[in-house]
């Protein structure tokens, strides 16, 4: 049994920050020197400083979006989440609906996050309106 209260506590503020581009708000979801890989087979952005420069140029709380998740394993502070991400209106410049599949892995240090990896698969264009 995955006990997911870290988890989605971590989540909710996750959700939060998403929707405020509050930098405080995003500083605390990691740990100083986290690493966050937002793409496979590239650097990782490097401590909270430069996650929370990365997060807020996104200006994602500017645009409709909604996030779906299901927590499917733990493995100590290791958390690995499916997850459907979709933009109505499109990101910023799309211009049209966009939806993507994501496979997140969570590494937590207490309430905070030291790890975060994100793989993410666009849906068709076609399919992504019906997502």
């Amino acid at each position: 049994m995955i006990d997911e209260t870290r988890i989605r506590d971590w989540l909710a503020a996750y959700h939060h920050a998403w929707t405020t581009d509050v930098p405080g708000d995003v500083e605390r979801l990691f740990t100083a020197d986290v690493r966050y890989y937002t793409a496979p087979y590239q650097a990782p952005l490097v401590g909270v400083d430069a996650v929370a420069e990365y997060w807020l140029g996104e200006r994602e709380s500017e645009i409709p979006w909604s996030f779906e998740y299901q927590v499917l394993a733990q493995e100590g502070d290791l958390f690995v989440l499916r997850a459907v991400t979709t933009y109505p209106g499109g990101t910023r410049d799309a211009g049209e609906p966009e939806a993507f599949h994501n496979l997140w892995l969570v590494t937590m240090d207490g309430d905070r996050v030291s790890d975060f990896v994100e793989y993410f698969m666009p849906v068709p264009k076609e399919d992504a309106a019906a997502a």
